[in-house]
């Protein structure tokens, strides 16, 4: 999988420790909070920590999300295999500032494509009041799968369709 991916306005990069202070301030977002979780990473320390633990497992892939022109870090997009599902699932989050201007499209929509050619089923998460995430995962070409419970969470699981067009 592609180390680095450029598309219109994005810029999208291997997550590093170097990373530590954008991730330190997206995990505290309203938005992560509500929809994703508390992972208690309030510390420069926790977060280089947090990111340590990402790069330590093989069926992990983030990608920082930053603008091509500034470099600055907006959002996230991973690709993991998590052990509650069957087949990989893609995920995004971005700073509250960048939401509603395209950006995660643009940037879940190329991961996508890159990884449908060795993972043609990809499915996707989120709880079922997280109606942003439901949205962008439509126009991605998702489709409902069903409602599962991890752990305690209640989510909805979408997967992609056979014939895939971003």
């Amino acid at each position: 999988m592609d180390a680095t991916i450029l598309t219109a306005r994005l810029l999208l990069e291997e997550i590093t420790e170097n990373d530590h202070a954008f991730i330190l301030e997206l995990l505290n977002t309203k938005g992560w909070m509500q929809f994703i979780g508390d992972r208690k990473v309030r510390t420069k320390e926790e977060a280089v920590q947090y990111i340590k633990k990402i790069l330590a497992i093989g069926t992990i892939k983030y990608w920082v999300v930053r603008l091509r022109d500034t470099k600055a870090a907006i959002g996230i997009v991973s690709f993991l295999k998590r052990d509650y599902l069957e087949h990989f699932d893609l995920g995004f989050a971005f700073l509250p500032q960048y939401e509603g201007k395209g950006y995660a499209v643009e940037a879940a929509g190329e991961v996508l494509k890159r990884v449908r050619e060795n993972h043609p089923i990809i499915l996707a998460t989120t709880i079922p009041e997280n109606k942003k995430s439901i949205g962008l995962l439509l126009k991605l070409g998702f489709v409902f799968k069903e409602q599962m419970v991890s752990e305690k969470d209640r989510l909805h699981v979408y997967r992609t369709q056979e014939t895939f067009k971003p």
